[in-house]
């Protein structure tokens, strides 16, 4: 089994070993990020490979819904360290001990996400072409 440290983040503070970050506030918590923000937990590992794995798993699990039922708060909703760690720890209990075929699924997964990247970065473009479409017809009128 995996071994990872969960831990909420403080802001500034550096880590030598493997990690990443996960968000814990708003409806988007559980959502993993390679970047820190105020708003966050890190998870540290031993190894680039279970960095990897935890994060992705971590995407799934948020996917799916699995953090959300532990969301708290009335106003902003928010997931406790506790709460994140167990059901991180139960996900990676659920891929060792079954046949789940849990790398196929992370390709799958990460193909998705970088289709999804790319087509936001065409509906930028196409956002930015009918701005500049709309600037140039509303000059020649104003002429």
């Amino acid at each position: 089994m995996s071994y990872f440290e969960m831990k909420t983040h403080q802001i500034g503070r550096t880590y030598s070993n493997p990690n990443f970050f996960i968000l814990n506030k708003g409806l988007n918590s559980g959502k993993p990020l390679s970047n820190p923000c105020p708003n966050c937990f890190v998870v540290i590992t031993k190894t680039e490979t279970e960095k990897n794995t935890l994060f992705h798993l971590s995407m799934m699990l948020q996917i799916g819904g699995f953090y959300a039922c532990y969301l708290k708060g009335s106003v902003i909703q928010f997931i406790s360290v506790d709460d994140c760690r167990n059901t991180l720890k139960n996900g990676l209990r659920l891929i060792e001990n079954t046949d789940f075929e849990f790398k196929k699924s992370i390709e799958i997964v990460s193909g998705i996400n970088k289709k999804q990247q790319e087509l936001k970065q065409t509906i930028i473009k196409l956002e930015n072409l009918k701005l500049s479409f709309t600037n140039t017809l509303f000059n020649l009128s104003r002429k």
